[in-house]
């Protein structure tokens, strides 16, 4: 019986939410994959005592002290991150408090705010219905206001206001404890937007980054949410992903993600592995282009599953520098996928309704193309 080098685990941390049954089927495909890369078993099972090495992909970001007690000591052993405290993981660090008095949770660092505030779209983060209301009534002097929940993914649970009345009502709907937690956004609204994806993956030797745009598409319900990410990728950090030619406004929105994750360094005990930032790129209230870090993801998330094909690609051919990647999602019972798609889920899901995911690589380039 051969001895096997490690475990890859995948686990539910403190912070997760519900996963819905086509989003567990992808974690489980990711950490699959994962474990290929790494010559490592799979194992759902974390309360297990292994003997071997262990590799954590987590469904959300993990907590400081979860990660030192499932004995996670650096990036190298999982895939994600690790935060100090539970609203660091959110969209509510992109913004500024609305005054030196206003209300913040434990550890929220008014410098990284400061710094970061040169690179977002203009807005606040407030913690009370208070300051939520004063940072309202500034902004909509200049135009529209987008109110965000950090918790929220894929586009769901913002609104755009125009009256200080409704913010008053999206207030009353918000629980007391989650403002307190994690904070409400209030952002500049832009129109004819496009989301840029910028992203760097560490995983034992092999460093990857791209950039990329997101894909808008209907739910089953009409909704305009999240469906995709098409991806650049390539071999080595930031200093690589800078080499590569681009479109002007690209290469904005990839210094901005940079400098954020760059200043990610005023949260101790800050790690991760694998790194996403949303960056938002439209025209703002008075007519001029806005370009900015909407948020930022360290978990496995909707681009993971192109981030990890184009690294087996790279593993599995030195001569690869450039891989163009798709992670698709689709709506419909009609919806179908290209010959050459990893197909992850096709099917009804219980909450979603008819649905479709899969990943393909588009394109690779090899030295000297």
């Amino acid at each position: 019986m051969s001895m096997v080098r490690g475990v890859v685990v995948v686990y539910f941390s403190r912070l997760g939410g519900r996963l819905r049954g086509d989003q567990q089927i992808l974690l489980d495909a990711d950490a699959r994959l994962l474990a290929k890369l790494k010559g490592y078993d799979l194992r759902h099972d974390a309360a297990r005592a292994y003997s071997n090495s262990l590799f954590f992909v987590p469904d959300d970001v993990l907590l400081k002290e979860e990660a030192e007690a499932l004995g996670i000591r650096g990036p190298e052993d999982l895939y994600g991150g690790v935060v100090p405290h539970p609203f660091v993981k959110t969209k509510a660090i992109t913004h500024e408090l609305v005054g030196s008095d206003a209300q913040r949770p434990q550890g929220w660092s008014s410098a990284f705010a400061e710094k970061v505030g040169e690179v977002a779209l203009p807005g606040y983060t407030a913690f009370s219905p208070g300051d939520a209301r004063w940072a309202a009534k500034r902004m909509l002097e200049r135009g529209p206001v987008r109110l965000k929940r950090p918790l929220g993914a894929s586009g769901q649970g913002q609104t755009v206001v125009t009256t200080a009345d409704q913010v008053d009502r999206f207030l009353e709907q918000l629980d007391a404890d989650e403002l307190a937690t994690y904070g409400l956004v209030l952002e500049e609204n832009l129109r004819n937007v496009r989301t840029l994806s910028v992203g760097q993956i560490v995983l034992d030797s092999f460093t990857i980054s791209y950039y990329g745009t997101q894909r808008r598409v209907q739910d089953n319900d009409g909704r305009a949410i999240y469906g995709g990410s098409d991806l650049v990728c390539l071999r080595g950090g930031w200093d690589a992903l800078d080499a590569l030619p681009m479109a002007p406004e690209i290469r904005v929105g990839v210094a901005q993600a940079k400098s954020y994750d760059a200043w990610m360094s005023e949260y101790p005990s800050f790690i991760a592995s694998r790194r996403n930032y949303d960056v938002g790129q439209g025209i703002g209230a008075d007519g001029r282009r806005r370009s900015g870090v909407l948020e930022s993801s360290w978990r496995a998330g909707g681009a993971t599953s192109a981030e990890l094909a184009a690294l087996a690609a790279f593993a599995q051919d030195p001569a690869l520098q450039i891989i163009e990647a798709s992670a698709v999602e689709e709506f419909g019972a009609d919806a179908k996928a290209p010959p050459d798609a990893v197909i992850h889920f096709q099917g009804e899901d219980p909450e979603a309704g008819p649905l479709l995911r899969y990943t393909v690589v588009k394109s690779k380039q090899s030295a000297g193309q």
